[in-house]
């Protein structure tokens, strides 16, 4: 059997404060977690050989490192499922670009198998899964806009407005270690409580970090910022700009430099993943 149009969305930090370091080296983050209507798109063929395969691989990636074996092997194991499959991912998420492009294929993995699977695990067993993969997994699993503690695990909904937004990727990748083990990364941004959530007095810690080692991020963030309030998604490279009027989205969108690859999508609360799950339960 083959299943299509799985959608791994993007995703986009609203803000991220750093806001301590733990005893083995992980930060502390507070983060707001929102949609973007874009991303990876999986494809699913079921085997009846127990065999777990990736169709297209990730040049450079083995299989034992690719999120997308690792997840359905997790799940296999995790559920005692016999069943198999071969995985196709038709890839539009950068590398390296802070739109958790890995982790949402990972989430789509475990949401979609254990549907097709039949393997019948819980949303909460899902994330736990997923947490040991990556800790922007869970989110994805869960598909609702989070407000994120901890390592990033720790998560409430938390609805945002939504509307057009414009996403543009520099062509560097931004390795998220470096940018982490930084000696100039603030690390002790004071916490803040989601009801006294203000977006504008929220910034990401992680920029000036990115700017200095990777200034094509901080080119792109200057010009977005000339025609509307710029950010950077997580550690970067990509920089967005949310909008309330999808024609003035499209007319800055049309000026972005030919060197800068970008999308216009919109921003949501709900991930298209979990319509998706809907339309395969209801079959």
């Amino acid at each position: 059997m083959e299943s299509r149009d799985w959608p791994a969305p993007a995703k986009i930090n609203l803000f991220l404060h750093v806001t301590g370091r733990r005893a083995d080296g992980y930060h502390l983050l507070q983060t707001l977690f929102q949609f973007v209507d874009h991303g990876d798109t999986l494809t699913f063929r079921l085997r009846d050989d127990g065999a777990i395969g990736r169709l297209n691989a990730l040049a450079g990636v083995p299989p034992e490192q690719d999120l997308v074996v690792r997840a359905a092997r997790r799940l296999q194991e995790a559920a005692g499922v016999r069943a198999g499959v071969d995985i196709l991912v038709e890839k539009r998420l950068p590398m390296g670009g802070g739109l958790g492009g890995g982790s949402s294929d990972a989430a789509t993995v475990l949401v979609a198998l254990n549907a097709l699977w039949g393997a019948g695990l819980s949303v909460d067993q899902l994330a736990a899964l997923g947490l040991g993969l990556g800790a922007d997994v869970p989110v994805f699993v869960r598909g609702e806009a989070a407000w994120a503690e901890g390592v990033g695990e720790r998560l409430t909904p938390c609805p945002a407005p939504e509307g057009p937004v414009l996403v543009i990727t520099p062509p560097c990748n931004v390795e998220t270690r470096v940018v982490f083990q930084d000696p100039e990364l603030t690390r002790n941004t004071p916490a803040i409580t989601m009801p006294a959530l203000s977006l504008p007095a929220t910034r990401n810690d992680c920029e000036p970090v990115t700017r200095r080692l990777y200034p094509e991020v901080g080119a792109a963030l200057d010009w977005l910022a000339r025609h509307a309030p710029a950010r950077m998604s997580g550690t970067g490279a990509s920089v967005f700009a949310m909008f309330t009027d999808e024609r003035a989205a499209a007319e800055v969108a049309r000026q972005v430099p030919a060197q800068w690859p970008h999308f216009l999508a919109r921003r949501v609360n709900r991930s298209p993943l979990l319509d998706r799950l809907a339309a395969a339960r209801a079959l």
